[in-house]
């Protein structure tokens, strides 16, 4: 018995070893022909056979796509959605077909704010020369007029622009909730100047150098060892998938370089004259910035962030740093945030301007009666 369970062992042991030297020779063989295939692929072919070209549509009109009446985004012909896969197995072209639409709302979204909120672009910075880059911002008509209060709108980063919020949303959900449209709208209605900011165009992006080619990775023939030269087939063939990962998804295809556009800092004339401020679901990080304890404070003070949670709007929620309130928006989707908290923020603005109502006329007291205090002091000395 023993003899058996020991012939069987060894049986065992042999077919364990023969099965892994050809699941070894398998996988050499598997490596060596895709080292093979990558070799021979020009991808330059590949590209011209795998993929139309990147033309596309100027207008929403050419993209056979509308604004409804609701602000949705539909197909003329269908009244279906957007779709954004067009084209199966061309996640890259699709991309590309997304991107132009997105710049196409961004033309629309400025005609927006000129035509429906009656807005005007103003350029800066205003004493730039006729080769310096410029940005430029939408103002109200009070904007720099109005005595009472200005509301001052910024998006966050990306790739949206003034009077954005979120592309997605205004492409798969509204323009409502994707645009900062309803803000401005209903801070005309309440008196407010209104002045939206641009911050993602603070430079203008130039092509440093063109694109990789994938000739740049073949090797001439030499006489090296051959385990160095197989060392380096190794490093050329990782280089071409690299190379091939970059074409298939939508990664930047240039390198290039940011020329910034002139910006001034301006901290005290802030927080001297900025009542409050609503971040939502905002990214910002006081340690990655110069921010000093006093604006810190200010920021505990006058600063709140909704944020997104699955918690009920308005719910308070444990702060993660020492800078500014958080509190729920009431959804867990990033993008929907401002949309969501809308009635709320406007609801914080008002009851920070009702406060600061209330102490000015304090503040005045106290300061003739200071003034009276002193020319009478004045006057018992002379």
């Amino acid at each position: 018995m023993r003899s058996y369970l020991s012939s069987a062992t060894s049986a065992l042991y042999i077919l364990w070893i023969t099965m892994a030297h050809i699941a070894g020779q398998e996988d050499r063989e598997k490596t060596t022909a895709l080292k093979d295939l990558l070799s021979r692929i020009d991808l330059d072919e590949l590209m011209k056979k795998d993929e139309p070209p990147f033309t596309f549509p100027k207008s929403l009109e050419d993209f056979e796509y509308a604004f409804n009446e609701n602000g949705q985004l539909r197909h003329i012909k269908t009244g279906e959605p957007f779709v954004f896969n067009a084209r199966e197995d061309l996640h890259r072209w699709n991309q590309k077909r997304y991107e132009a639409l997105g710049e196409i709302i961004t033309q629309y979204v400025y005609e927006l704010l000129e035509k429906k909120c009656n807005m005007t672009k103003a350029f800066l910075p205003v004493d730039a020369t006729n080769d310096e880059p410029r940005s430029f911002i939408y103002l109200s008509p009070d904007a720099l007029t109005n005595p009472d209060k200005l509301l001052v709108l910024i998006q966050g980063s990306g790739v949206v622009r003034a009077g954005q919020w979120a592309r997605r949303l205004i492409i798969n959900q509204d323009l409502d909730s994707g645009t900062q449209i309803p803000f401005i709208m209903k801070a005309m209605e309440e008196g407010y100047g209104v002045l939206v900011l641009n911050p993602n165009e603070n430079y203008l992006e130039v092509e440093k150098s063109a694109k990789a080619s994938p000739n740049d990775f073949s090797a001439e023939p030499s006489d090296e060892p051959a385990e160095k030269r197989e060392r380096k087939d190794e490093q050329e063939s990782k280089k071409k998938r690299e190379f091939y990962e970059k074409y298939r998804n939508p990664q930047k295809e240039t390198e290039t370089e940011r020329i910034p556009i002139r910006m001034n800092q301006r901290e005290m004339q802030v927080k001297n004259r900025v009542c409050a401020v609503a971040l939502t679901d905002s990214a910002h990080h006081i340690w990655h910035q110069e921010t000093t304890k006093g604006t810190q404070d200010w920021m505990q003070q006058y600063c709140c962030n909704w944020v997104s949670s699955p918690e009920p709007l308005d719910t308070e929620l444990e702060p993660m740093l020492p800078d500014c309130p958080r509190v729920s928006a009431g959804t867990e989707r990033h993008e929907l945030t401002s949309w969501m908290s809308f009635e709320s923020i406007f609801r914080f603005f008002s009851e920070v301007l009702k406060a600061k109502e209330e102490e000015e006329p304090e503040e005045i007291s106290n300061s003739v009666t200071t003034r009276s205090g002193s020319l009478k002091n004045k006057h018992q000395d002379l």
